[in-house]
C-alpha cells in the first residue's frame, strides 16, 4: 500500500512577507497588483480570506470586499529562492518528490519506516523550525486523495486569542480503505476533472455530492462524458494510481503581458512583441533550448482571446526569427485602431540547442557574440537596458 504526502505552504507569498515584517501577522493584506492597473490577487492573508477576498480576484474588487486591505507587490525572486529552499527539505526525506508548484508537491514515502502521519508532521516541523513557514499536508494511499484531504484541512482556519485568523498548519490523514467514505459528503467540484461545466451538467443529473457520483451507474458516465466517465467513477470511490512525477519534459515557453489601459497605438504594441520575444529567446538560451513553433496570445477588450501560431522551417532561439513570427501572426488578425488587453509570445516544439555555422552564417560569429552580449546585459540590468535600434518605440 502507498503512501503519499501531499504538502501546500499555507499563504505562502503571504508567509514569505510575513518573515521580512512580522507587523503583517493577523493584518488583512494581498499579494499582487495595483488595484488601478488591473492587478489581481496573487496571494492573501487568512484574515482577508474572512472577508472574501480570494487569489486570482482582481485586486479592485478585493479592496471593494475589505476596504482596508493592504496591498504588497509581488517579490518573485525572493518567493523562489524560498521555495526553493523547502524542497530542498523535502529532498532531504526522499527523492520522490513531484512538485506541482512554487508552493505544492507531492511526495512518495512508501519505502521509508514511519507511518505516513508521523512523516507528515516531521517534514511540517522541520519547515517550521527550520524555514518559520507555515504548511499543510494531507496523507492517504494515492496523490487524489492526499490532495484533497490537504484542501479539506486548510479550509478550516484557525482562530487565535483575540479573533484573529491564522494559517491552518493542518494535517488530515486518510486511512487505507476509507478514501469512499471520506469523500462521499464532498462536493463534485473536489474531484480532479470536475470543472464548472461539468459540475453544471452534474448537477442537472442530480449529482452534486462525491457520494451521489458513486452511486450514479458507470455505464451512464461513460455514454454521457466517454472516457472521463470512467475516471469520475473511479475517482469518486477514491481509486488514483498515477505515479510520482520527479521530472517534467519543458514543451513550452511562453511571455505575456496585460496593459494597464487597452492599446490600440501599433508602435507600442510591436514594441512589446518584441519585448516578449526578447523574454522567451532569452529563456530559451538559458534552458540551452531552441524551438520551432511560434505561438501569439491576444485578447481583445472584450475579452475574447484567441492564439495562432506558425513553424518555422527551422528550430530557433534567436530573438529576430520569433519577432518576426509574432509580428506575421498578430498583423494577420489585428485592425488599426482595435484596442488590444493582453499580449503573449511562446515558443514550443522545444529540443536541445545545436550551434553550428552554415555555409551563410557570420564565419567571425560578430552576430553570435552580440547577441550573447546583449543577452548578458540584459540578465545584469533587466530588459529595458539595451534594444536593438530598429525596434526602439518612437
Amino acid at each position: 500500500m502507498r503512501k503519499i504526502i501531499h504538502l501546500d505552504l499555507d499563504a505562502f507569498f503571504c508567509a514569505v512577507e510575513e518573515l521580512r515584517d512580522p507587523s503583517l501577522h493577523g493584518r488583512a493584506f494581498a499579494v499582487g497588483g495595483r488595484p488601478e492597473e488591473r492587478g489581481v490577487v496573487a496571494s492573501c492573508s487568512y484574515a482577508a480570506r474572512h472577508f472574501g477576498v480570494r487569489s486570482a480576484m482582481p485586486m479592485a474588487r478585493a479592496v471593494k470586499l475589505c476596504p482596508g486591505l493592504l496591498i504588497l507587490y509581488s517579490r518573485h525572486d525572493e518567493y523562489s529562492r524560498v521555495s526553493q529552499q523547502v524542497m530542498e527539505r523535502l529532498h532531504r526525506l526522499t527523492p520522490l518528490v513531484e512538485q506541482i508548484s512554487i508552493d505544492e508537491a507531492f511526495l512518495d514515502v512508501s519505502d521509508l519506516p514511519g507511518d505516513g502521519p508521523d512523516l507528515a508532521h516531521q517534514l511540517q516541523s522541520t519547515i517550521q523550525t527550520e524555514l518559520h513557514l507555515p504548511c499543510s499536508l494531507g496523507v492517504a494511499s494515492n496523490k487524489l486523495v492526499a490532495k484533497i484531504a490537504t484542501d479539506v484541512g486548510k479550509a478550516a482556519a484557525r482562530l487565535e486569542p483575540g479573533g484573529q485568523v491564522s494559517y491552518p498548519n493542518a494535517i488530515t490523514h486518510v486511512p487505507a480503505g476509507q478514501e469512499e467514505e471520506f469523500l462521499a459528503p464532498l462536493p463534485v467540484e473536489s474531484l480532479w476533472g470536475v470543472g464548472p461545466k461539468t459540475a453544471a451538467r452534474l448537477a442537472e443529473l442530480g449529482v452534486t455530492s462525491i457520494g451521489d457520483l458513486v452511486r450514479y451507474p458507470e455505464y451512464e458516465l461513460k455514454r454521457l462524458f466517454g472516457k472521463n466517465g470512467a475516471d469520475l467513477s473511479a475517482h469518486a470511490r477514491g481509486l488514483d494510481d498515477s505515479p510520482i512525477i520527479t521530472s517534467y519534459e519543458t514543451k513550452s515557453i511562453s511571455q505575456e503581458t496585460t496593459f494597464v489601459k487597452d492599446v490600440r497605438d501599433e508602435a507600442l504594441l510591436n514594441s512589446t512583441l518584441h519585448e516578449l520575444s526578447e523574454g522567451v529567446a532569452q529563456r530559451l538560451k538559458q534552458a540551452d533550448l531552441s524551438g520551432s513553433t511560434v505561438k501569439i496570445k491576444v485578447r481583445w477588450s472584450d475579452f475574447t482571446t484567441f492564439t495562432r501560431q506558425h513553424t518555422l522551417a527551422q528550430p530557433t532561439d534567436q530573438v529576430s526569427q520569433i519577432y518576426a513570427c509574432a509580428v506575421q501572426l498578430f498583423s494577420k488578425e489585428w485592425t488599426k485602431g482595435r484596442p488590444v488587453r493582453l499580449l503573449g509570445v511562446g515558443v514550443s516544439t522545444l529540443r536541445p540547442a545545436v550551434r553550428q555555422l552554415s555555409l551563410f552564417d557570420d564565419p567571425t560569429g560578430r552576430e553570435q557574440r552580440l547577441h550573447s552580449a546583449i543577452d548578458s546585459l540584459q540578465q545584469k540590468f533587466g530588459q529595458h537596458i539595451l534594444h536593438r535600434g530598429s525596434t526602439k518605440t518612437p
